[in-house]
């Protein structure tokens, strides 16, 4: 992508603040152009349709999380190594080969259409990672990981909403809504794209406060792997039981409200979606304030159980009909996200700077990201394929319960692994260095 040096000459003259702030702009609206080429068909329902006596809809979200999954995967590798002059051009032709099936999606009769969601979720499934790199490593990485994780939060929404609206307003079908929704935003992707690419680099002190980030060699990913491997299984664990649970909601919220009374409401998406973004961006960008890595990457684990605890209370709440459908929604939003965003951002920037082992936070969330979709993937043949019989809302609920519980319970135990963890690798440190004197 051309680079224009004179704008980037002026970005690096800026004062740090004015950098946090341009570069938390751009990743958000990079990464929430993403979402119109992956979530409007969700606004839709696809009523009445079947192929092998299952709901036609279970097909195409099951084809989409495949291809994020499979892409997860091979990002573990991919983004861990991605060379920073390529980031850009790497969005851009990843966008646009998720473009090219939502067209094909509409043009070819069901059933044969449900590969090209499986290929349109591939490439997609690499973008988060790529565009975190332009922010990761920095003294207001809280800042920016917090605004720029409020942007899948918020365009979920947003995008499902235009989508809805393009149906019921437009007369657009269901099966062209995803093509034409992601039309409306492929010139300021390509726009927000240009601007983030002239981001400057961490400065001295940011690496002197974080840490430098690299690409990673096989070599290095095996050695973080096997350092922290109890921990890493233990919290990737309950991320596979919370990103389950989050993309649930996410898919089939067309589902639960029409269950609940909100079938006709296209704005519902939007109106329930924004006070999450705005109080998960208050909470996240609040641990800019605290300055020990250590420190922050403890209070990281508080913040996760706190948002499974918001979630669980208020499904009890509701289960006793104390309080109505969308204030039950907007609680359950905020606690999952309150948990699930730091596994998308600050946790693992905040572990690799409390260690400062050579990595890169791309790497983790992919691990992290892999196994969760792959989660995601078996809960959706156990309610579609495998034919739980249950209504939208009643599984949901029920997987909240299980989710919660479970969550705060293994959350706790990783708290109290990786802070064992730092105490004998500090004392082995200090052991290192008294021999070292003798």
């Amino acid at each position: 992508m051309f680079v224009s040096q004179k704008w980037k000459n002026k970005l690096s003259a800026m004062p740090a603040w004015f950098i946090s702030i341009y570069a938390a702009i751009c990743s958000f609206c990079v990464y929430f152009c993403m979402y119109a080429f992956r979530k409007p068909f969700t606004a839709a329902g696809f009523e009445g349709l079947h192929f092998l006596n299952i709901d036609y809809k279970v097909w195409l979200v099951s084809a989409q999380v495949v291809g994020y999954m499979l892409s997860k995967f091979y990002g573990i590798r991919f983004i861990a190594g991605m060379q920073p002059e390529k980031r850009a051009n790497t969005i851009i032709m990843l966008i646009v080969f998720a473009w090219i099936p939502l067209l094909l999606f509409a043009i070819t009769p069901s059933p044969y259409n449900i590969i090209f969601l499986l290929l349109n979720g591939f490439p997609l499934g690499m973008i988060w990672g790529l565009v975190f790199s332009y922010v990761e490593g920095r003294r207001a990485t809280e800042f920016m990981g917090a605004v720029l994780s409020v942007s899948f939060i918020f365009s979920s929404g947003v995008v499902k909403t235009i989508g809805k609206g393009l149906m019921l307003n437009r007369n657009i079908s269901e099966f062209w809504m995803p093509f034409a929704t992601g039309s409306i935003f492929l010139i300021p992707l390509f726009i927000f794209t240009w601007l983030l690419n002239h981001t400057p680099p961490p400065t001295e002190k940011d690496v002197q406060m974080r840490s430098v980030r690299k690409p990673m060699t096989k070599a290095e990913r095996k050695n973080f792997i096997s350092l922290f491997l109890p921990g890493i299984v233990m919290i990737v664990t309950t991320y596979v039981l919370l990103t389950i649970l989050r993309d649930f909601r996410d898919n089939f919220s067309n589902e639960l409200y029409t269950e609940l009374g909100y079938g006709n409401n296209a704005s519902i998406f939007t109106l329930t979606e924004t006070p999450v973004s705005l109080i998960v961006l208050l909470c996240m960008s609040l641990l800019i304030l605290v300055k020990n890595n250590v420190r922050a990457f403890m209070v990281n684990h508080f913040i996760i159980i706190a948002g499974y605890a918001i979630a669980l209370i208020a499904t009890l709440l509701f289960s006793r009909q104390i309080i109505n459908p969308v204030l039950w929604m907007i609680l359950v939003g905020t606690g999952l996200y309150v948990s699930y965003v730091p596994f998308n951002a600050l946790y693992f920037e905040r572990m690799i700077a409390t260690y400062r082992v050579r990595s890169n936070v791309g790497f983790l969330i992919y691990i992290s990201d892999a196994f969760g979709y792959l989660g995601s993937v078996l809960i959706l043949f156990l309610k579609g394929f495998i034919g739980v019989q249950l209504s939208w809302t009643t599984f949901f609920i029920d997987t909240v319960f299980i989710v919660t519980i479970t969550g705060i319970a293994g959350t706790c135990i990783a708290a109290i692994y990786f802070r064992r963890k730092y105490r004998s690798l500090l004392n082995l440190s200090s052991s290192n260095m008294h021999i070292h004197a003798a």
